[in-house]
């Protein structure tokens, strides 16, 4: 498939980079800085803003699917930021006539009781909380996209570097945790799930999730 990627070299967006290309995948990369990926067989690396609709949408146009790594982490205002962003790589999308999204989400806006957030318990880290907000209005903004194919993949309550196992269990609204109440997974495993979907098209239009 032909894929575009937004924040391609990030913490999650570099796993799905090299998860796609180990498949065969044909990748765009679309990223702020674009010096920093090295050339590789397969990927082709594009400069961009994702607040520019106009530069955006061009550059979009021709692919199979969107996956959207963008995250506000390393800006003042991280929830406005982000829903800023994730307005206008939708807006791009649609205008670019691209079929699908897929969003890399946060866990913060799984369920870990009946009516109860993860993002709205006392012990949600602060520093996270801006973050997890965004997340959780961008899902409710896809919700109410009319027409858009979208997935939004929310991880674990905690994703690391680790090992590509390809062994994990796939939930929907609420938070999977293990044996022990823990809740992980590794971001190549996380990237495995994520081309999995692309690929297989499992939760159109929904959130999914996934742990250990």
């Amino acid at each position: 498939m032909n894929i575009a990627l937004i924040g391609a070299s990030g913490f999650i967006g570099s796993a799905l980079r090299n998860e796609a290309l180990s498949r065969g995948h044909r990748v765009t990369a679309l990223v702020g800085r674009p010096e920093r990926l090295e050339p590789a067989a397969g990927l082709t690396v594009l400069g961009t803003d994702v607040l520019d609709v106009e530069r955006l949408a061009p550059q979009l146009a021709g692919h199979d699917a969107v996956i959207s790594a963008f995250s506000g982490h390393a800006q003042d205002d991280v929830r406005g930021y982000h829903n800023r962003g994730t307005a206008a790589i939708v807006a791009a999308t649609k205008q670019a006539g691209v079929p699908r999204l897929l969003v890399v989400g946060g866990a913060g806006s799984l369920e870990v009781a009946p009516g109860l957030q993860l993002v709205d318990t006392p012990e949600f880290p602060a520093q996270w909380k801006d973050t997890a907000l965004a997340g959780r209005d961008v899902l409710e903004s896809l919700r109410a996209e009319p027409s858009l194919d979208w997935t939004f993949f929310s991880p674990a309550a905690l994703i690391a570097p680790g090992e590509r196992t390809g062994r994990f269990r796939i939930g929907g609204e609420q938070l999977l945790v293990d044996e022990r109440g823990d809740s992980k997974i590794s971001v190549e495993d996380y990237a495995v799930a994520m081309i999995d979907e692309l690929e297989n098209s499992a939760h159109s239009r929904r959130r999914f999730s996934i742990a250990y």
